[in-house]
This record gives structure tokens, C-alpha cells and sequence, in this order.
């Protein structure tokens, strides 16, 4: 059965007019440490250097990875901006899981901080793809066209590392995504953990089911 670790990596101010909001906001930046019996993974790895114009934008505050190469066999973002793929690097021979779609995008240019995508051994995804026994990753399109989650099957119930699916657990399933359906066929009724990369709540219940 998986165990899921929280990394709390730090945090950023996004402005006010990013979403809509009277004020600025501070979000944390979160990656999750995965431990299975065929091994470790990591989801996402926080935040990344390189760009002045964008430390100066979101004013992040960065917190090192408390693992390194020896501790992970495989990483996966969910989706290429600089605050899930910073530490990437850090993993030059380790695989890191992304969707054709979204590192297609990133490498066209104005999508993250270029410079990141460098130095790392991406494989490329065309849709979903088991890591290993109840450990799946599920595309989750709509922050970037080529978002993914990945979903835990832990007998009696899951959890669902959803990344940047949803900014913050109250707005899990609203606006409704079809992939919502998708996540719900694979609990099956069971009760669902969600845990996000920018919010330290998390959302709990029976996902809701396709429409």
C-alpha cells in the first residue's frame, strides 16, 4: 500500500489580477514524496530559479528538497511552470513522467522558465499510464492543456494528488471536468483523498461520478 509524504517547499504571492481577487496571495508550494513497494516517486519539485522577471513577479520563498537521487526512482509534474519542475535538475538521470502535450508546449516557448526544462530525462505520455499496481497517472486538462494527477488505490479507498487541477480543495469539482467521471470510475464508490500543490487543505469524499 502507498504512503504519501507532504513537502512543504516554500511559497509565492500571486497577484491580485491574476485571479481576480481584491488583494494579493500567498500560496504554499507542495510537492508529495510517494512510497510503494516497487519504490519512491516524487510529485512535482517545487520551485524553480533562473528568471529574474519572475522572482520579482511572484516573490517566492524556496525551501530545498529533503530528498535527493538516492531516495527517488521517478518523478511526476503535473503539468512545466517553474513552481512544480524547480528541482528536476537536481534528478539528471531520473525519469520524469510528463504528457507529450504539455512539455510540446513548453518547449514552444513562454510557458515556464525555459532554462528549467533542461538537464532532464522527460518520457513523454500519450494519456494514462499505470506506474505500477494501484498507482496511475490520469490526464487532468484545464490549468494547461497537458495537466496530469495521479490517483493511489489503497484497497478501501484513494487519494488523488491532484496538483494544480483545482487551485484550492473548496473548488474541487467546480466547474465539473469530464475527468472528474474518469477519477470516479477508478474509485469505484470508494471514499477519495484529494491533495493539491497549492493548498494545504485537502478535499475528501465520493468523487463525483461522469456526466
Amino acid at each position: 500500500m502507498p504512503s504519501i509524504t507532504r513537502l512543504d517547499l516554500g511559497h509565492f504571492t500571486r497577484p491580485a489580477d491574476e485571479w481576480g481577487g481584491p488583494h494579493a496571495r500567498v500560496e504554499p508550494s507542495l510537492a508529495y514524496l510517494v512510497r510503494h513497494p516497487g519504490g519512491s516517486l516524487l510529485f512535482d519539485t517545487g520551485m524553480g530559479e533562473g528568471s529574474p522577471e519572475t522572482d520579482a513577479h511572484y516573490r517566492p520563498v524556496r525551501r530545498p528538497l529533503p530528498v535527493g537521487p538516492e531516495d527517488v526512482d521517478l518523478i511526476v509534474n503535473c503539468h512545466l511552470h517553474f513552481d512544480h519542475i524547480g528541482g528536476n535538475q537536481l534528478f539528471p538521470t531520473t525519469p520524469v513522467l510528463v504528457q507529450r502535450t504539455e512539455l510540446a508546449i513548453a518547449r514552444a516557448g513562454g510557458h515556464t522558465i525555459d532554462t528549467l526544462l533542461t538537464g532532464v530525462r522527460y518520457e513523454e505520455l500519450d494519456g494514462e499510464h499505470e506506474i505500477a499496481p494501484g498507482i496511475r497517472i490520469v490526464p487532468t486538462p484545464g490549468h494547461t492543456e497537458g495537466h496530469q494527477s495521479l490517483l493511489l488505490d489503497h484497497g478501501d479507498r484513494v487519494t488523488v494528488l491532484a496538483g494544480q487541477a483545482y487551485d484550492f480543495a473548496h473548488e474541487f469539482g467546480t466547474p465539473y471536468r469530464p475527468w472528474l467521471g474518469r477519477l470516479a470510475e477508478l474509485a469505484a464508490g470508494r471514499p477519495a483523498r484529494v491533495l493539491f500543490a497549492h493548498d494545504h487543505d485537502l478535499w475528501e469524499g465520493i468523487l463525483p461520478p461522469p456526466r
